[in-house]
């Protein structure tokens, strides 16, 4: 077996689908098929369950994904230790994020650090904001956007990117629930009356816990949403109310379609950083991407 047949396996292993595995992987399906189907012939047993409907992981199959995880970061790890200070930085690193991290504070982040090491492959997944802890502990990414926790899990590091501000939002369309929140009284709402839209997950989700628990009410979910961006248009479309940071809602295409309704909470700000395991810091790829970041906030700080 070979390093891509190992990531091509992860990559079927995360998605458990042929056509998004190999969107991911830039190859096609049926060479991607091809290249399971060697490995699954090298190891002695099948690795996935496969019908014209599903894909699900074998026993040995979930076994494996321990072993592939495993064995291409110690690979990555031993290539980053032969380099010298003399040597050109090379090699590659996995990041997750949301969509509007992309925007926020990957980007920055990638444009200084392409520009100091150009051979670096660097690879971004975008998704939930919710799932970067546990991506990052799962070893499924070097390296991810997220808010900062109460709790910093044991073995993670954590260098601050930015803050945020988390803003009430409700929509601006004629609809009932615009009638109903014109009706109160603007300086004291009545929020046990309203419908909310809220995360399914994460920090978002706790901090609308600790503001309904503080207002004394249980909300009135009317969904369950994954992804900070999503809630946003759900919001415009006059479903319910929902807190979200303002980082979220300056890059929203739908932020000209809701208004920002008063909080009287001082605890409405949440800090943003990256995340990765202490251990993976010892791939040079991964800590200079950290030491970029750090220069970055730094100079930030220093500006302002």
């Amino acid at each position: 077996m070979n390093h891509k047949q190992l990531k091509y396996f992860l990559a079927l292993a995360d998605t458990l689908h042929f056509g998004r595995a190999s969107n991911l992987c830039f190859i096609s399906a049926p060479t991607l098929s091809r290249q399971i189907k060697q490995l699954e012939e090298e190891v002695g047993v099948p690795l996935f369950i496969r019908d014209n409907r599903s894909v699900s992981l074998t026993s040995q199959g979930k076994a494996f994904v321990a072993y592939a995880n495993a064995t291409l970061n110690q690979w990555r790890l031993f290539k980053g230790q032969c380099q010298t200070e003399q040597q050109v930085l090379s090699g590659e690193a996995d990041l997750y994020c949301s969509v509007t991290a992309s925007y926020s504070y990957i980007y920055e982040l990638f444009a200084a650090f392409r520009k100091q090491y150009p051979d670096v492959e660097l690879n971004l997944n975008t998704g939930d904001p919710a799932l970067s802890i546990s991506h990052v502990q799962a070893e499924k990414v070097d390296l991810a956007v997220a808010v900062k926790p109460k709790e910093l899990p044991t073995g993670l590091a954590y260098t601050k990117l930015g803050e945020a501000k988390l803003q009430m939002v409700a929509p601006i369309m004629e609809c009932p629930l615009s009638d109903q929140i014109n009706q109160m009284n603007k300086e004291t709402l009545s929020w046990s009356d309203l419908a909310y839209i809220v995360p399914e997950q994460g920090v978002l989700k706790e901090r609308l816990d600790e503001f309904c628990t503080l207002k004394k009410f249980k909300p009135r979910v009317y969904a369950h949403v994954s992804g900070h961006e999503a809630i946003v248009a759900l919001v415009s479309l006059g479903f319910g109310i929902a807190l979200v940071p303002d980082v979220v809602l300056s890059q929203s295409p739908f932020k000209q379609q809701v208004r920002v309704l008063p909080i009287d909470n001082d605890k409405t700000g949440i800090e943003i950083g990256l995340i990765a395991k202490s251990s993976r810091l010892k791939d040079p790829v991964n800590l200079a991407i950290w030491q970029t970041a750090q220069k970055i906030f730094n100079k930030s700080i220093e500006n302002n």
